[in-house]
């Protein structure tokens, strides 16, 4: 059985710091992650995965 990915149609607009934006870029940089929007959904995954 392959699972389709689900589809991104939910926008959710948030503001951060000068200091956060560069800590997800660089993040973003160190992982070869293509997009600023990928690294947040997967920092946001790895987020949600450490509270469990």
């Amino acid at each position: 059985m392959t699972m389709e990915p689900e589809l991104k149609d939910i926008r959710l607009p948030i503001m951060v710091t000068q200091s956060e934006a560069k800590a997800i870029d660089d993040w973003r940089f160190e992982n070869r992650v293509p997009t600023r929007a990928e690294a947040i959904r997967r920092l946001i995954a790895l987020g949600l995965k450490a509270k469990d």
